[in-house]
């Protein structure tokens, strides 16, 4: 039996109280997540705990790998429901002080009301509960959502995307708000092989001859026009580091078409080429109104094996460790001095960058726009209980906190969505131990009015939605 109760993660009374009476009767605003677009607009019904699980859960598959489990249980998509839960039961014991360990844990709870601990003895007990509750089909994708208290949700999608989901629920009427956040990586990364393949198909989908970095980035505009024009409100970019290279015009057409031709670039054009593409993307997301996140800090698919069998993005990332304190500092200053410096949230997967991004958020303020630039938090290795307490802190020292857009999940998984209860208690239980220490006024309503802020109403205030 787990401690799961109201008072989860909850030290005080204070803590307690501006969960109960706050945080947990305020909806979600969930900016930044990798859910199925189609599961959401066909309000799928999972055939098992194990589809709705581990399907699409990156975090899972790495934990699974580092036990010692065959990739066919963790990515593998013909190998038997019961027998790949059985796998992640039996990893579980080992997660033991892992976010990981208290966010499943956590979701068997709040979802299915489950109050005991996974493992290889109760594995078959919790596979066969969790499985006659969604075969009842009151815990479908949309249910989900709804159970969850999710306002609206952004999914990160391509810039070849159809949107057909997106407009799908939008055309039902649907309470569920679902919007597209628009993430061109692929367009970025020049270095990759798949570089050549993806311009052709970004031109058909754009209907233009891409021969040129010109032609480009005219495909580029029109497929943000597309999203615009579906609802998309926010940009996502995932890159290692900022970049400082200078660059010219014909510098970036000669390192395109090189790319193009199948030639190997240098690390400085590859870099050049970047930067020039940041820059560029940046003022669309000015131009249009958008926000921009960047999610830096990140060594993608380090696995050359796994990536060749399985592809990107299947949990063989890591942190880096640039120093990029004075390009983003370049970066940031350009297009704030020439006015085309758009809301901005940055996010770094290095805790050992927490103190300098708070304080690299408050160079580029703006009057009229609270928070105009956000440092964002709990990204995959910040999550552990006393890493929030650092972002917190962080924020706190260099910043405001009261005008915080709190977490988004960077959920795969729908269950997931269980980050946002999580990350509240969290935060209202170093807020209720600061009360309790004296740091912070007895007056709760005050206290409480803050929660309520960073755990909806900024982040409400903030997009615009």
């Amino acid at each position: 039996m787990l401690n799961i109760g109201e008072n989860f993660l909850l030290e005080t009374h204070f803590a307690q109280e501006l969960y109960r009476e706050h945080a947990q009767r305020m909806a979600v605003i969930d900016y930044h997540s990798h859910i199925s677009p189609r599961d959401v607009a066909e309000d799928r019904i999972f055939d098992s705990i194990t589809s709705i699980w581990m399907e699409n859960n990156p975090y899972l598959w790495r934990a699974m790998r580092a036990n010692g489990v065959e990739e066919t249980y963790c990515t593998g998509t013909e190998t038997d429901d019961w027998l790949r839960f059985e796998k992640w039961a039996q990893t579980m014991p080992y997660l033991m002080r892992s976010p990981l360990y208290l966010w499943s844990h956590l979701a068997l709870k709040t979802v299915f009301g489950i109050d005991e601990a996974l493992n290889p003895h109760s594995a078959r007990r919790i596979f066969d509960a969790c499985n006659a509750q969604l075969q009842g089909g009151e815990l479908s994708a949309q249910s989900l959502l709804r159970r969850f208290r999710i306002a609206c949700i952004c999914t990160i999608d391509d810039p070849i995307d159809s949107l057909e989901h997106h407009r799908k629920l939008k055309g039902e009427g649907s309470d569920i708000r679902m919007l597209p956040t628009w993430r061109p990586d692929k367009a970025m990364n020049i270095e990759k092989k798949e570089f050549r393949n993806y311009v052709t198909q970004l031109g058909e989908v754009a209907n233009i001859d891409i021969s040129t970095f010109n032609g480009l980035v005219d495909a580029l505009q029109s497929r943000h026009d597309f999203f615009a024009q579906n609802g998309c409100r926010i940009a996502d970019h995932q890159l290692e580091e900022f970049y400082d290279e200078q660059y010219t015009d014909s510098q970036i057409e000669i390192i395109f078409e090189k790319a193009m031709r199948g030639q190997d670039l240098s690390r400085s054009e590859v870099r050049q080429y970047k930067h020039c593409f940041l820059k560029l993307t940046a003022e669309m997301n000015h131009a249009a109104n958008w926000t921009q996140q960047y999610h830096y800090g990140i060594l993608l698919d380090n696995n050359s094996l796994l990536y060749e069998s399985v592809g990107q993005g299947i949990g063989a990332d890591s942190i880096g460790e640039p120093y990029t304190a004075h390009a983003m500092s370049h970066f940031l200053d350009d297009l704030h001095t020439r006015g085309k410096l758009a809301r901005t949230i940055l996010t770094c997967l290095n805790p050992a960058d927490n103190d300098m991004l708070c304080s690299m958020t408050g160079n580029f303020q703006e009057a009229g726009i609270p928070g105009k630039l956000q440092f964002g938090m709990g990204w995959w290795s910040n999550a552990q209980p006393g890493c929030v307490g650092e972002q917190i802190d962080a924020l706190s020292r260099f910043g405001l906190l009261g005008r915080s857009i709190g977490v988004s999940t960077g959920s795969r998984s729908l269950l997931s969505l269980v980050r946002h209860e999580y990350f509240r208690r969290l935060l209202c239980n170093l807020l209720g131990n600061d009360v309790a220490k004296g740091l912070l006024p007895t007056d709760m309503e005050a206290v409480g009015a803050l929660v309520q802020d960073v755990c909806y109403n900024n982040a409400h205030r903030y997009f615009g939605f």
